[in-house]
């Protein structure tokens, strides 16, 4: 089987696909790939390998060689999966690579925002230690993970993994319903409890028309002032200009964004056209550990695996 890979510069150079060329007859890799290309990439190819390349039903259609569609992502918003089942073209994602690497992200920025490690080692570079009268110098204040609630929305084995490292801090953690829920299953709260009660909020819920735009005026409003926001799912997910007016109107304290609405983000983005002191952007990197991207190639591999052996497949279709 021929297999393509539509976008694999969103993997590091120093990811092994050895694990894939082994299934196939042959593994052909564009560092990305436009709309417009699409077609003429896939047409002999029996295996499309996609991160980030829309695949829509127009392009489907056009190529009756697809047998399968490996999405190099948990998230599956960008083939067209009803095409897909019509056309009898089995689609399948990945999942549980990145916990480790989600979690650690997490808590590297919740940590550096509450222990503000950056400030404090350049007081120690500006000299302001050397030349304080007394043994420690302050600069800004140091705040505790302990005793403080966190707030999960979305727990799949993401938010399973950054609860696990909240307990260790000793965190109280609440585990949203989903909004609108008309009941609340064992170990959870209602997620109108979860926005007003908790001191930090972090999204791990996919991206469907339910949840777009679901962190919106009105929710931002309902969250304390001391709130910090943390989204490392997908960024269509927060009403990008409600979360601008409530940062500059220190409706709630801070954000950390790893994920925007567009990817890559336009030189105008909203976002970065605004240097606020109280939101941090970082470029979809939360789940790029080295050994999460090489677990999500090596999943994909059993992927193909499975379906070239005729075993039961995790279809999306």
């Amino acid at each position: 089987m021929r297999a393509v890979f539509l976008d694999e510069q969103t993997f590091s150079s120093t990811i092994d696909f050895s694990v894939i060329e082994q299934q196939v007859s042959q593994l052909v890799c564009y560092a990305n790939t436009s709309p417009n290309e699409v077609i003429k990439r896939c047409l002999d190819a029996d295996i499309i390998i996609t991160n980030k390349v829309q695949l829509t039903a127009e392009m489907l259609s056009a190529l009756p060689n697809v047998k399968l569609i490996c999405i190099s992502a948990t998230g599956y918003n960008n083939v067209d999966i009803e095409a897909a089942r019509h056309l009898d073209i089995a689609v399948t994602n990945v999942s549980g690579y990145a916990g480790q690497s989600v979690a650690q992200y997490v808590f590297a920025q919740l940590l550096e925002y509450y222990q503000q490690t950056s400030h404090h080692n350049s007081n120690t570079e500006q000299g302001l230690w050397s030349r304080n009268d007394t043994f420690c110098y302050h600069g800004n204040s140091i705040s505790e993970l302990a005793g403080k609630t966190l707030g999960i929305i979305g727990y799949g084995s993401l938010g399973k993994a950054v609860v696990d490292i909240a307990q260790a801090f000793n965190m109280k953690v609440l585990i949203s319903e989903r909004p609108q829920a008309s009941t609340i299953r064992a170990e959870r709260v209602s997620f109108e409890q979860v926005i007003e009660e908790a001191d930090i909020i972090s999204l791990h819920c996919p991206q469907t028309p339910e949840t777009e735009n679901f962190i919106n005026e009105s929710v931002l409003a309902r969250m304390k002032n001391t709130a910090v926001l943390v989204n490392t799912a997908r960024g269509a997910l927060i009403d990008e200009p409600a979360l601008l007016d409530a940062l500059k109107t220190k409706e709630i304290a801070y954000a950390i964004l790893d994920v925007l609405s567009q990817e890559p983000p336009p030189a105008d983005h909203i976002l970065l056209n605004n240097k606020l002191s109280n939101l941090k952007i970082t470029a979809h990197i939360a789940w790029a550990s080295s050994e999460a991207q090489q677990r999500l190639i090596d999943l994909l591999s059993q992927n193909i695996i499975a379906f070239t052996q005729g075993e039961q497949l995790n279809r999306l279709t």
